[in-house]
């Protein structure tokens, strides 16, 4: 029989190189898909990763489209990276993510038509909120009575989407909508609207809160102590206790800091992008941060750039959805490859396959 046995030492090379082989062994994998589906494999994997860059006659809009895709998953990824490298698994961004939207651009609305300076700033604070609120959840659940932050997190999702329709279908829902379930157009909301920073590009204030947020995550994770103790809860929780890491004390700060990064995302993008709340509000960003977080190796530069590889695939995909008929579906089976593959990969480096009789098994 087989049987995974624990390599010794990782290989550091490999372990660098993981990301890239995922990256490979999905085009192959997505090329044999699109071949099965009756398209060129060539010509998709092209649209998907070469056209969004280079193609003259859409790059000029795709390539600022790059950061403004990747902004959100980029910022969630970050904030879930902190509590897996501590072996607190929040799987419920995406939750946190609506919840962020609503608070943030339910305080907007409860504000209409206030013209100032200050709704922003206002708005934001009150996006990363409600994400961290709704993370506080999982949080206080796991330390008053260890329940299961992954199954907490991840019910909560559902919980929040339920909830996002009550507000558009009740207090939330816009009087000017025609009866849809939608609430007022941002872009008509000025003085709470993210709108763009350069003329044609997309380009909001989340952009750049993104790459701050880049920078303070590489400081905390690598230059600062508590990145250490979040490391070394991640490696024994008794060692942690050992060097005066409080397990409660980090498992309520990984999770709040992932609740409200992933509210500030939602912000941004209702208030951005999205331009309304809806029932189809909830764009699955949550749960591709997980695979960008693990993608980037849950480190901040890592994330950036596994960020804006998924942000990529997306902006690819939906040329290639456009140019070759391909179904959305197919294109969510791509993407997901990427961490399928990870993972794989990720087992080969850390494991070696050994051929186990059933005698000496037994």
């Amino acid at each position: 029989m087989l049987r995974l046995e624990a390599r010794p030492e990782p290989s550091r090379p490999m372990v660098v190189l993981t990301p890239i082989i995922a990256v490979f062994a999905t085009m192959v994998a997505g090329g044999i898909l699109f071949a099965i589906l009756g398209t060129n494999p060539f010509v998709a994997i092209k649209i998907i990763f070469w056209d969004p860059l280079f193609n003259d006659m859409v790059a000029s809009y795709t390539r600022p489209q790059l950061l403004v895709k990747a902004a959100p998953l980029i910022l969630m990824a970050i904030g879930l990276s902190f509590g897996f490298r501590a072996n607190i698994w929040n799987i419920g961004a995406e939750g946190q993510f609506i919840m962020g939207a609503v608070v943030g651009g339910g305080t907007a609305l409860a504000l209409y038509p206030l013209d100032s300076v200050l709704l922003f700033p206002l708005i934001i604070f009150m996006g990363a909120l409600g994400g961290f609120l709704w993370a506080m959840i999982p949080a206080f659940l796991k330390i008053r009575f260890n329940a299961n932050e992954i199954l907490v997190s991840l019910m909560l999702v559902y919980v929040a989407a339920q909830f996002l329709a009550a507000m558009v279908t009740g207090p939330m829902k816009s009087p000017v909508g025609m009866g849809f379930p939608v609430s007022r157009n941002f872009s008509e909301y000025q003085s709470a609207f993210n709108s763009e920073l350069l003329s044609n590009t997309g380009l909001h204030f989340g952009v750049l809160v993104m790459m701050a947020i880049v920078i303070v995550g590489y400081i905390a994770l690598t230059r600062h102590i508590f990145g250490f103790q979040i490391r070394v809860s991640g490696q024994s929780a008794r060692a942690s206790k050992f060097a005066g890491v409080n397990p409660n004390v980090t498992i309520a700060l990984c999770l709040g800091i992932s609740g409200a990064l992933a509210g500030l995302a939602g912000l941004f993008e209702v208030t951005g992008p999205a331009g309304k709340l809806s029932t189809n509000f909830p764009l699955g960003y949550g749960f591709t941060a997980i695979i960008v977080a693990f993608l980037g190796r849950l480190h901040p530069i890592g994330i950036l750039l596994a960020g804006l590889l998924m942000a990529l695939t997306y902006i690819g995909g939906e040329l290639a959805q456009f140019q070759l008929s391909i179904p959305a579906a197919a294109i969510q089976v791509f993407q997901g490859m990427l961490l399928f593959f990870l993972l794989g990969v990720d087992i080969l480096v850390n494991f070696r396959i050994r051929w186990k009789s059933t005698k000496e098994a037994l």
